[in-house]
C-alpha cells in the first residue's frame, strides 16, 4: 500500500470526520453484536419455561418482554448509527475524491507543453476519472467496511469466548485458510487491475481521437476499419476484465464454504456439549447467529482487498503524474512588470521528443512598441520562436531577454499574463462565441466583446447566428468556419490588450481583403505593443518594423519590407510571385 500513502495527508486533513465515524462504527457494530445475544437468551428463558412449567407466568412474561424490548431497541440503535456511520466516512470518501481530482487538475495545468506531446489526452482523461474513482472505493468503502469486519470479530469473538470457548476455537477454525487465500489472490489481482486500467486507458484515448477526427474518418471512409479496430481493442479489453473477474470471483465462494463449515462445527459441537450439559440451547443458536453475522464482514474481506489492490494499481498510474515535475519552473514568485523589448542572443533550441533542431544561433531584438514579422517556409522554425517568447519551453542554448532581464528570471505568470497568442490553429472552448472572447478578459463588458469582434472582423458574421453572441461552439469551434475561427481567436487576443502580441499565421484562412481591414485594425490596436507576426504571406508582413527570414532554423534575411525586395533571396521571390 505504498502508493495509497499520498492519501494519508487528506485522512489528516479530515481526522475529524474520520474519527467521529470509526467512532459510530464502533458503537452500532457493538449493538449489532447484542441481537444474537438477546434473542439467545429468549430462546433460553421459552426453553425454561417449558422444562419448568411451574414457573410463574408472570415472571416469564417479564423476563420475556424485557429481551424483547432490548432486542428491538438493539435492532434500532444499530440501523440509525449504521445510517450515520455511511453519512460520515462515505461522504469524506467523497471529499477526498474532490481533491484528488483538483489536484491532478492543477498538476495538469503546472506541466510543461511538452509532456502533453508524450502523453495521450485519453489516458490523461482515465487517470482524473477512472482511477480517482477507484481510489475513492478505498477511502470510503474499503475502510468502512475494515472497520466494520474488525469491530465485529473483536466484539464477537469476546461474546463468544465468554460464552463457550472450547466451541469458539471450533468455529474460528476456518479462518486461517481464509488468510491463506487472500494473501495468495490478492498480488494476482494487483496485477490484473493494473492492466485493466491500461486497457481503459487505451479505450478512451481511441475514442477521443476517434470523435476528434470523425471528419477525416469520414471523408477517408475508413469508419469499417475504424469499427474493426475498436472492437479489436474492447475485446481485448473484455478479456483483461474477465480476467479479473474470474480471479475476483474466487472469494465470494471460498467464504460461503467456510462459513458453512463454521455452521457444520457449530452444529455438530455445539449439540454434543449440549447433550453434555455444558452449554444451552440459546447458546447454540447464538453461536449460529454470530457465524452468519460474521458472514458478510468475511466475504468483504475479499471484496475489500480487492478494493485496496485496484486502488493501489490506480493511485500508482496518478502518482507518476504527480510526481512529475513541470519542466517550466517559475523561478520568480513576485510578479514582474513587462513592457515588452524582446532580444534573442544566439538561441538554439532542439525538440527532445524528436530531436529536431527548429533553431539554429538566432539573434535579433525587437524594441517595445515596435513590430517584428517573420517569414519562412513550413518547418523552418517560425513558430517555434513564438513558444519560446511565451516560454512554453526553455532554450538549450543562447540566451532570451525580455526587458533586458533573462526570461526565467521573469515571473511566469506576469509574462503570460502580459502575452496575447494567436495560434494558426485556432482553438475555440465548446461555450458561447461571448465567452471564447472573454477568455482574454474574464470581466469584458458586452460592449468590449463587440468592439474586439468588430477589430477582428468577425462581428457582422456573429449577428447572422440566431442566439448572435451567445451561439454555443460545438467541440473545438466547429460550428463555425476556420476564417471565423481564426478571426474570434483574433477578438480574443485584441480584448486582453496585452503588452506582447503574437500573431501565428493566424490570418491563413481568412480571404485577401477582410485580412487587409484586421491588418489596418491590427495597425492601430498594436502601435504601443511589441508585435510578432508569423505569416506566408507579404501582404501580413509588409508593414513591419522589422522582418526576418527563417530557413531550415536560420536566419537567412533580415531588414524592412522595401530592403529586403531589392536584395535577391526567398522574400523576393515570395514578393515577385504575389505581385504577378
Amino acid at each position: 500500500m505504498k502508493e495509497l500513502q499520498h492519501l494519508n495527508k487528506y485522512f489528516y486533513k479530515y481526522k475529524t470526520q474520520i474519527i467521529i465515524g470509526v467512532l459510530i462504527t464502533i458503537v452500532s457494530k457493538l449493538f449489532t453484536v447484542f441481537v444474537p445475544k438477546f434473542i439467545g437468551s429468549i430462546i433460553d428463558v421459552v426453553n425454561d419455561q417449558l422444562q419448568n412449567p411451574e414457573t410463574s407466568e408472570v415472571t416469564y412474561k417479564a423476563k420475556l418482554l424485557k429481551y424483547i424490548l432490548f432486542l428491538v431497541g438493539s435492532a434500532v440503535l444499530s440501523g440509525i448509527l449504521t445510517f450515520w456511520m455511511r453519512q460520515t466516512i462515505i461522504n469524506v470518501s467523497r471529499y477526498i475524491e474532490f481533491d484528488l481530482k483538483n489536484e491532478i487538475y492543477q498538476q495538469y495545468q503546472k506541466l510543461s507543453l511538452n509532456f502533453y506531446k508524450k502523453n495521450r489526452t485519453g489516458d490523461l482523461m482515465n487517470r482524473i476519472s477512472e482511477d480517482v474513482g477507484k481510489v475513492r472505493m478505498y477511502a470510503g468503502p474499503a475502510i468502512m467496511y475494515s472497520i466494520n469486519t474488525l469491530t465485529l470479530f473483536i466484539v464477537a469473538l469476546v461474546f463468544m469466548f465468554k460464552q463457550a470457548p472450547l466451541l469458539t476455537l471450533y468455529t474460528i477454525i476456518p479462518l486461517p485458510i481464509l488468510s491463506i487465500i487472500i494473501y495468495k489472490i490478492s498480488s494476482e489481482i494487483h496485477k490484473r487491475s493494473t492492466i485493466v486500467q491500461q486497457y481503459l486507458s487505451k479505450l478512451s484515448t481511441f475514442s477521443q481521437e476517434t470523435f476528434s477526427g470523425i471528419s477525416v474518418i469520414k471523408a477517408y471512409g475508413i469508419e469499417p476499419q475504424t469499427s474493426a479496430n475498436f472492437n479489436e481493442l474492447s475485446e481485448t479489453s473484455k478479456e483483461k476484465q474477465l480476467n479479473l473477474v474470474k480471479i475476483q470471483a474466487l472469494f465470494f465462494p471460498m467464504m460461503i464454504l467456510l462459513i458453512g463449515l463454521s455452521n457444520v462445527l457449530v452444529i455438530y459441537i455445539g449439540g454434543k456439549q449440549y447433550m453434555n450439559g455444558e452449554i444451552s440451547l440459546g447458546t447454540i443458536s447464538e453461536f449460529i447467529m454470530y457465524v452468519n453475522l460474521l458472514t458478510w464482514p468475511v466475504a468483504t474481506v475479499g471484496w475489500v482487498t480487492s478494493i485496496v489492490q485496484e486502488a493501489e494499481a490506480s493511485q500508482k498510474r496518478i502518482n507518476e503524474f504527480l510526481k512529475t515535475e513541470p519542466e517550466i519552473q517559475n523561478n520568480t514568485p513576485t510578479a514582474s512588470n513587462i513592457k515588452g523589448d524582446i532580444e534573442f542572443k544566439h538561441v538554439s533550441f532542439t525538440y527532445d521528443d524528436t530531436n529536431i533542431q527548429a533553431l539554429k544561433d538566432v539573434s535579433f531584438k525587437v524594441n517595445s512598441g515596435e513590430t517584428l514579422a517573420i517569414i519562412g517556409k513550413t518547418g523552418s522554425g517560425k513558430s517555434t520562436i513564438l513558444d519560446l517568447v511565451g516560454r512554453l519551453y526553455d532554450v538549450n542554448k543562447g540566451e532570451i531577454l525580455i526587458d533586458n532581464t533573462p526570461i526565467q528570471d521573469l515571473n511566469l505568470y506576469s509574462l503570460r499574463d502580459a502575452t496575447g497568442y494567436v495560434p494558426q490553429d485556432a482553438f475555440l472552448f465548446s461555450d458561447s462565441i461571448n465567452n471564447n472572447i472573454k477568455f482574454g478578459k474574464e470581466n469584458a463588458t458586452d460592449e468590449e466583446v463587440i468592439e474586439a469582434a468588430k477589430l477582428a472582423q468577425v462581428h457582422k458574421n456573429i449577428v447572422k447566428f440566431k442566439k448572435q453572441y451567445n451561439t454555443v461552439l460545438g467541440e473545438r469551434g466547429i460550428t463555425l468556419s476556420g476564417g471565423q475561427k481564426q478571426r474570434v481567436s483574433i477578438a480574443r487576443a485584441i480584448i486582453k490588450k496585452p503588452e506582447i502580441m503574437l500573431f501565428d499565421d493566424c490570418l491563413s484562412a481568412v480571404d485577401t481583403e477582410t485580412e487587409e481591414k484586421i491588418l489596418t485594425n491590427l495597425k492601430t490596436i498594436t502601435k504601443d505593443k511589441t508585435t510578432i507576426i508569423v505569416s506566408h504571406r507579404i501582404s501580413s508582413a509588409k508593414n513591419a518594423d522589422q522582418i526576418i527570414v527563417l530557413d531550415d532554423g536560420q536566419i537567412v534575411q533580415s531588414g524592412t519590407h522595401n530592403q529586403l525586395i531589392t536584395i535577391d533571396g526567398y522574400y523576393k521571390e515570395l514578393y515577385l510571385k504575389t505581385t504577378k
